[in-house]
């Protein structure tokens, strides 16, 4: 597959490698203190689980070389809104021994063909539990 100017577009396993690697930074450079990257259980999996201002943030990242279709957030549905929400309370149960604020956000990283991010945008609140 080739991209703009003939160079070789990346993968959709490069794009969200090199996505959620910079939203990890980026984050951090906002004052998000990681805690987790890619946690999973059988629910299916979370990007990235940080601390943000007092609350905990799940975090999915969505990496994007094109927005002829969509933009990033407009693929996380509500069906992956509930996956995530499923796997924020398997966390909670698992990771946490007190109530904590929890926050969803979405990271959209856009990304050229060629793999050089462009912009990284942070939607903090982007959904609530469902």
């Amino acid at each position: 597959m080739l991209g703009r100017g003939g160079k070789k577009a990346k993968t959709r396993q490069e794009l969200a490698r090199i996505g959620e690697e910079h939203a990890a930074r980026y984050l951090r450079s906002l004052g998000y203190r990681v805690r987790e990257r890619n946690y999973r259980t059988r629910s299916g999996e979370v990007d990235i689980v940080a601390e943000h201002k007092g609350a905990l943030v799940f975090v999915e990242v969505k990496a994007r070389s094109s927005t002829d279709f969509a933009e990033p957030r407009e693929s996380v549905t509500t069906a992956k809104q509930r996956q995530i929400a499923r796997v924020a309370a398997s966390y909670l149960g698992a990771r946490e021994r007190r109530e904590r604020v929890t926050r969803f956000d979405v990271v959209e990283v856009f990304v050229t063909p060629e793999g050089r991010v462009e912009k990284l945008n942070v939607i903090a609140g982007a959904f609530e539990a469902r």
